[in-house]
């Protein structure tokens, strides 16, 4: 993340571009890691933010101080009504675009993600109603992800990992965990798991072709 007090003079609406996003940014980071535990601890958000667990106190302090977040030392962060209603936004505007950009404009699934983490901050709510118009109003985005509707509410996925379904069953693929993986996404891809494709599951014999590695 750029250091907001580096950037040079006469630069004050590059400070608040940087600013707003990085807010965002990290609203959307704890609302996703709260999905598999809540609090989110301060270790947890830094890792996902690819930053020093300091940078990432101080920023939450601030998310406090502006009624984003609710923190307390020791025991982690949970979004306030504020806070989970603007990650909710931004994660509406991320999953629409990565859909638009595939259906309009010819991405594969595998691009659109870097493309939405750019655009999700600047798109206008005008624009997002037009793309979600456009779209027919979806409720999933190309990698089986939920799309929050425009007040909050979200489709349910029941889902279970594909590596504990037992051999000899045929199951749906429906989400794919990892959007950001490009590699693996191309490789899942090439071998036809996509969301809405059926798959029979089978086990390989001997633990698999790297038993005898």
């Amino acid at each position: 993340m750029p250091e907001i007090e580096l950037l040079p003079e006469g630069t004050s609406h590059q400070r608040d571009n940087l600013n707003h996003q990085a807010i965002e940014d990290y609203l959307k980071t704890i609302y996703m890691l709260a999905q598999a535990e809540s609090p989110v601890s301060t270790s947890r958000i830094a890792e996902a933010r690819e930053v020093k667990p300091a940078s990432a106190t101080s920023m939450i302090k601030r998310l406090a101080n502006l009624k984003m977040v609710n923190y307390e030392k020791h025991y982690g962060v949970t979004l306030t009504l504020a806070g989970e209603k603007l990650a909710l936004e931004v994660i509406r505007h991320h999953r629409l675009i990565e859909l638009y950009l595939m259906e309009a404009l010819g991405f594969s699934w595998d691009e659109v993600h870097e493309q939405a983490d750019i655009l999700e901050h600047v798109i206008s709510e005008k624009l997002e109603e037009r793309i979600a118009a456009a779209l027919n109003h979806p409720e999933f985005d190309p990698h089986g992800d939920p799309i929050p509707a425009k007040d909050g509410s979200m489709a349910l996925v029941d889902v279970e990992l594909l590596s504990t379904v037992p051999a000899g069953q045929t199951v749906w693929v429906r989400r794919i965990i990892d959007d950001a993986n490009s590699e693996l996404l191309r490789y899942l891809a090439e071998m036809g798991l996509v969301p809405g494709t059926a798959v029979s599951v089978q086990v390989a014999p001997f633990e698999g072709p790297h038993a005898a590695d």
